[in-house]
């Protein structure tokens, strides 16, 4: 039987470093969107730095009375939204070195009319990848059976996926039933984020916390160095 490693994790906004780090570590990643949607988190929103300090990225979206809706079905809330964040990241990387280059990929993504925010977040998350050369497939919770159970749900999804190792987040730890995992014979490792090199970064003191979009405008195709994906694609 091969190895295959799977990691289940929501989408979020134009994520950080780390989050495509983790992609880079698996064969398949699953965008867990079958979640409910929280507010407030990383899903609809990502910070950028500007001169005077980092700001949020908001994308709006319909949760009026919708207080039990996945973020597969959180619909994004109009449209200015999208050349509003245009105008926010042009200004604030247009002094970046590698700006027309980052600029020009993003620009059809915000230009194209999003229903849902997990359509959104997955085209973004998909271009990303492909200008960092992770070829890990992107796949939904949607496209496979969903059992109850937290954790039972999880080690499921990954039989389904043909997963013989689970990646999952530190932040699980909280809830994760590692006795399902060994039932299952499926083994469990904890993604380390480790402690990431600074880059060149415009506007002050240097922030790791923000979108991957800063590293991209600052580093370019260099940006992998001061990942740890440069490393798992030698």
């Amino acid at each position: 039987m091969s190895k295959k490693k799977v990691a289940i994790l929501q989408s979020n906004y134009i994520p950080w470093k780390g989050y495509f780090d983790m992609i880079a570590a698996v064969d398949e990643f699953i965008l867990y969107d079958d979640m409910q949607y929280t507010r407030r988190d990383w899903r609809n929103r990502n910070k950028i730095k500007t001169p005077q300090g980092t700001t949020w990225l908001s994308v709006p979206v319909k949760v009026k009375g919708k207080y039990h809706q996945t973020i597969a079905q959180t619909e994004i809330d109009g449209t200015n939204w999208a050349d509003q964040h245009w105008k926010s990241l042009s200004m604030h990387y247009r002094r970046a070195p590698y700006f027309d280059e980052i600029i020009e990929m993003l620009e059809p993504l915000y230009k194209k009319d999003y229903k849902y925010l997990s359509e959104l977040n997955r085209s973004l998350i998909e271009c990303v990848c492909n200008y960092l050369n992770i070829d890990t497939k992107i796949s939904s919770s949607q496209d496979y059976t969903l059992i109850e159970g937290k954790t039972e749900r999880l080690v499921d999804l990954c039989i389904q996926a043909g997963g013989t190792e689970y990646i999952s987040g530190p932040a699980a730890k909280d809830y994760v039933d590692e006795t399902v995992f060994e039932k299952n014979n499926i083994k469990l490792t904890w993604f380390e984020y480790g402690k990431y090199p600074e880059y060149p970064q415009l506007w002050g003191d240097f922030v790791h916390q923000v979108s991957i979009v800063d590293m991209l405008f600052n580093c370019g195709q260099n940006a992998g160095k001061y990942m740890n994906v440069a490393a798992r694609n030698l």
